[in-house]
């Protein structure tokens, strides 16, 4: 018996053991009540909720998790996790879903609201590298070490897609172009990269040029452009739509292990394996800045280091990189503990994210701990079997350690960060797992131009002159939503257009930030589709003009009225059936009732005629005997 747990209220008793199966008691008794297999591994927590109707049941070696109603027998909520490290994660262009791929060979997608994990494919035989998602969001793209890149249907849950390659190649990066027509990956291996056609899944070109393993592909969103980087110290530029060859080569001082375009196409951001974060222009091939981030990434120490936790963050790099929605700010993560958030132009650091404060992983902690320390050193670096032998000390650049120690800590890392196309949020994979870090504007005071004269009692009272405009400008200046909430919904409909013409364009985007949050949530659907309808229409030219700065906030409008649409589809569908089957059911009731007066009607008339033919008779037959 691995786990158990003890309801009071119902006296029922639950027991998890090594072999996955667990059996359910009634107590003091001790009737077994049932019993379920429903795993291959230990189950190792169980637990009852409050009213003691569902079990909850955590299987920490294949990452699962259980919740069984027992008195129907029936599953509640099953929900799995990757059985090893994540390696890549993409945002679908809507910000709803996530796709993550793992060591473990498996693709999940996950649902951004709720953090579940609604389909997984295990197509994939090895690890996979990288995960992305076309312009759409209907289809998903990944390629592993298993020589394959695979294509993946989110409306039919199927894999109708494999592209592979002449030869057996391990492929690292994956790219796919701003059209979904071109789909590019390149070799660990080989030191190649590939290029498909999406819709007949033919090889169309091989680009060589690199002496070094591709572990960086990206398409530029604006111009016809692939960029890919590589050990070999250099970025290329191709133009695969025209000349198919390199048009620029890009030296570089270290091994590229990331790039990112900026949104607008116009910068490359590259990061290499002496922790700098360096920035190109893509039109003129120059660099345009550089940040060192060594000190920023921090670092910790690991139980078997001889060195200190400061000199262990010299070999330190960043692996991953990502543009914010607007390109401003970029964030950066790799072999620490640590996320950093920079921005662009001033190159300075803003933020520091500490994704972990587990001291079970390997490299959390900054100084050695006193407790492992003896007479003859750290305890961890004494060998324990024959006296004179050397223990084996992890190289540079293991990931996972030595397995088949008795004593096994992974190492804390970040393998991917990636920004959500609304910009109000990003996530991460990390040795943790999938980590997601939001911004709640609901709860944070942030004036906007604030003078002496903004204050609530102003408001309430530009609201009882019914001067909208003003009432309206004055709220959104103090910024604070319960406040915007009351302003925007006691202007009549007959106001809407007026109030949305005469706006000024710094409070149109500010107006639409705060009408996509409350479509979300709000009862009054129809009221603040109105106001998004007419503050599109009329702003619409002034919004396209500026759209790299409003497209996180239009992304997120999208997103929220696409939800809302589906969630009321689904009910007005089902009402639309119960009234359809109401109906049907009424018709054939009255049919049923008119066959049935028409029987009655029936059976009276043939009464009534039998009734006749009968007097008929009887006249007849006294006629008779009156002539006799």
């Amino acid at each position: 018996m691995t786990s158990s747990a003890y309801q009071k209220q119902s006296h029922i008793l639950v027991a998890g053991f090594s072999n996955g199966s667990f059996f359910i008691h009634e107590m003091p008794e001790f009737n077994l009540i049932h019993s379920l297999s429903i795993s291959e591994q230990k189950i190792t927590t169980v637990a009852f909720n409050n009213t003691g109707d569902w079990i909850g049941f955590g299987c920490a070696e294949f990452g699962q998790l259980l919740v069984w109603e027992w008195q129907s027998e029936s599953y509640i909520l099953k929900q799995q996790g990757h059985f090893s490290n994540m390696s890549s994660l993409a945002y679908s262009p809507d910000g709803q879903n996530i796709v993550t791929g793992g060591q473990d060979g498996k693709i999940k997608v996950w649902n951004t609201s709720n953090g579940f994990c609604f389909v997984t494919f295990t197509e994939h035989t090895s690890g996979v590298s990288c995960v992305t998602f076309n312009h759409n969001g209907q289809v998903i793209l990944s390629a592993s070490l298993d020589g394959t890149v695979r294509a993946f249907d989110l409306n039919r849950y199927r894999n109708f897609r494999t592209f592979t390659s002449p030869q057996p190649v391990q492929f690292a990066s994956l790219a796919v172009d701003p059209s979904g027509e071109i789909v590019c990956a390149g070799g660990q291996d080989n030191f190649e990269i590939y290029v498909w056609s999406m819709q007949t899944g033919r090889l169309l070109d091989i680009l060589a040029g690199h002496v070094g393993p591709v572990n960086g592909l990206c398409f530029s969103k604006t111009r016809a452009m692939l960029a890919s980087a590589s050990w070999d110290k250099t970025l290329r530029l191709w133009d695969i739509f025209e000349s198919k060859g390199c048009r620029e080569t890009i030296n570089l001082t270290s091994d590229a292990l990331a790039i990112a375009f900026r949104p607008d196409g116009l910068q490359l951001a590259c990061a290499t394996i002496d922790c700098h974060i360096s920035f190109w222009d893509t039109v003129n091939g120059t660099l345009t800045g550089s940040i060192e981030g060594r000190k920023d990434l921090g670092g910790g120490r690991r139980e078997t280091d001889k060195i200190t936790a400061k000199k262990s963050r010299e070999g330190r790099s960043f692996t991953t990189l990502c543009y914010t929605a607007d390109g401003e700010c970029i964030i950066a993560g790799g072999q620490s503990k640590s996320v950093c958030l920079y921005h662009v132009n001033e190159q300075i650091l803003l933020k520091r994210f500490e994704i972990t404060k587990n001291f079970s992983f390997d490299g959390t902690e900054e100084y050695l701990d006193r407790r492992k320390m003896t007479e003859f050193g750290n305890i961890n670096l004494i060998e324990e079997s024959e006296e004179g032998a050397n223990r084996h000390i992890a190289l540079p650049g293991v990931r996972k350690g030595d397995m088949a120690a008795r004593h096994f800590r992974p190492d804390v890392r970040v393998t991917c960060v990636k920004f959500s196309p609304t910009g109000g949020a990003w996530a991460a994979t990390t040795t943790e797992g999938l980590l997601i870090f939001s911004l709640d504007h609901n709860l944070v005071f942030s004036p906007f131009d604030l003078d002496v004269d903004v204050t609530p009692e102003n408001v309430k009272k530009m609201l009882g002159a019914q001067e909208y405009l003003k009432a309206l400008t004055l709220a959104f200046r103090l910024n604070e939503q319960l406040l915007i909430q009351e302003v925007v919904e006691r202007i009549a409909t007959s106001d809407v257009e007026f109030i949305s013409r005469t706006l000024p364009d710094i409070y149109v985007d500010k107006l639409l930030s705060f009408i996509a949050s409350q479509i979300e949530t709000s009862a009054h659907i129809e009221f603040y589709l109105m106001w998004a309808q007419k503050l599109l229409y009329l702003h619409g030219g002034r919004l396209k003009n500026r759209s790299m700065s409003v497209m996180s906030l239009l992304t997120t409008l999208q997103k929220n009225i696409t939800n809302k649409y589906r969630d009321l589809s689904k009910v007005c569908d089902s009402n639309k059936y119960s009234i359809q089957y109401l109906l049907s059911l009424a018709e054939s009731r009255l049919k049923r009732k008119a066959s049935e007066m028409e029987g009655d009607a029936a059976a009276e008339e043939s009464e009534t005629d039998a009734a006749h033919d009968a007097s008929v008779v009887e006249s007849d037959s006294d006629s008779e005997s009156a002539s006799l």
